[in-house]
């Protein structure tokens, strides 16, 4: 089974940034980061198909502002978060399907808060 280490959460200011991690202990084929606020169900944020050359999606909320990228070496991808704003606050998890095996990450917490 594939492990997951997700890192990176903290508290910061609207307008801040983070960068999360997720690393794996396999190869990944496809990688997407969720998030769920307080009171919300659990929704997409962000994905990469290693495959394709790394082609990304975002989900409207986060698009222009959160990227994806990855370290193949290291079986080790991380979402950069740029002007972060309040609504941006919740858990986030790391999706990773490596070759049919599924893990999810163990959540990292991000608070966008004065």
């Amino acid at each position: 089974q594939v492990q997951l280490v997700e890192s990176g959460g903290g508290l910061v200011q609207p307008g801040g940034s983070l960068r999360l991690s997720c690393a794996a202990s396999s190869n990944i084929f496809y990688l997407a980061w969720y998030r769920q606020a307080p009171g919300k169900e659990r929704e997409f944020v962000a994905s990469m198909n290693w495959s394709g050359g790394g082609i990304t999606y975002y989900s409207d909320s986060v698009k222009g502002r959160f990227s994806i990228s990855r370290d193949n070496a290291k079986n080790t991808a991380h979402l950069q978060m740029v002007n972060l704003k309040i609504e941006d606050t919740g858990v986030y998890f790391c999706y990773v399907n490596s070759a049919g095996r599924q893990a999810w990450g163990q959540g990292t917490q991000v608070t966008v808060s004065d």
